[in-house]
Parts: structure tokens; sequence; C-alpha cells
């Protein structure tokens, strides 16, 4: 225990600038460099394995994926964009009063009705033309 805490003594006391300068060395040496860009490189393509390993066992379970989410919202984002577009073009015409000269001077069309005799229920109605 005695001879740890003598080591953990010694290196504190070598001080930050030592350190420093020894972590220049090894970092300049070429075996460690080249070992360091070879574990990075590693790390980063088993990374992308594991992702791609990832997204394809939450596809089989039918579970959306980070990626999946991200398109999502991004679809949902473009539709709210939408929503507000026509909202602030919706507010102009009703500002200016154009819509309701409109509204008057188009009579709303009765809907035909061709197949009264069957349900309201889509289900029981039969097929649809849908």
């Amino acid at each position: 225990m005695e001879d740890e805490k003598t080591l953990f003594e010694k290196i504190y006391e070598a001080g930050e600038e030592q350190l420093t300068r020894f972590a220049k060395e090894v970092i300049s040496h070429p075996t460690f460099s080249a070992a360091l860009e070879k574990a990075l490189r590693n790390a980063s393509a088993t990374k992308g394995k594991v992702d791609r390993n990832v997204d394809t066992v939450l596809g089989l379970f039918n579970i959306p994926s980070k990626s999946d989410y991200n398109k999502l919202l991004a679809k949902v984002e473009a539709v709210q964009g939408s929503l507000v577009n026509l909202n602030i073009k919706l507010d102009r015409l009703l500002a200016t009063g154009d819509l309701a000269k409109k509204a008057k001077k188009t009579p709303r069309r009765k809907t035909k009705h061709k197949h009264s005799h069957l349900s309201h229920n889509p289900e029981e109605s039969g097929p649809s033309s849908s």
C-alpha cells in the first residue's frame, strides 16, 4: 500500500509540465500514432455495423429507429409549415373580405346519396370505391 502511495506521489510531483511533454512524445511516436489511428478506424467501422444491425433488429420487430423518427419528424414539420402558410393565406382572405364575397357568389352543392338504402357503416355497406 505504501508503494502505491509513493508512486502516486511521484506522479503528482512530476507536475503537469512533464506529463504534457510525455504525452507529446508518445503521440509523436509513429508506431503509437499508427496504432491509435487503426483503433479509431476500427471503432468507427464497428459502430457503423452495430448501428445497421440495431436498425435491422428494430425493423424486424416493427419498432421505429432513430432514423425513422427523424424522417417522420421532418414530414410532420413540413405539414405543419404548410398548415401555417394556409392559415396565413386564409387570414388574409378573411381580412380583405374576398372569401366572404366568393362564398356568397358560389352556391353550395347538395350531395347526392346514391346508396341511401344502405347502412352508413362502411363495413356493412360492402366494398367501397376508394
